[in-house]
């Protein structure tokens, strides 16, 4: 089972959030439904938005490719970087994945939450 690593750019939650035993096929936004983790999603995960944001820090080669329908969404974010993805694309390939995800802050992102 794959383990994700999560931080956080608000240094005033506390870091980091490890969670073991991830299901392949999970993506990074059900993972943070599921672990009452707060990252907005406004289109609710169709890839039809940029409020899923998020850094990929390392492991990114165990999460499916990029798209150029979420590159097009990524441009749309605050903050883009080159590790940027959307966590309702960020979708878990191996079982074997460490896969490190900085959530950035949210309170800058107007947006549904859990």
């Amino acid at each position: 089972m794959a383990t994700v690593k999560f931080t956080f750019e608000d240094k005033s939650i506390a870091q980091p959030l490890v969670i073991e035993n991830v299901d392949v096929d999970t993506s990074i936004l059900d993972l943070t439904e599921d672990h009452d983790i707060h990252l907005n999603h406004n289109c609710g995960g169709v890839c039809a938005c940029s409020t899923c944001h998020v850094y990929v820090l390392s492991g990114e080669d165990d999460l499916e490719e990029i798209s150029d329908k979420e590159e097009d969404f990524i441009d749309r974010a605050i903050n883009p970087r080159l590790s940027s993805r959307l966590g309702c694309q960020c979708v878990i390939l191996s079982k074997d994945a460490f896969i490190e995800i900085e959530i950035p802050d949210q309170s800058r992102i107007i947006g549904h939450e859990h």
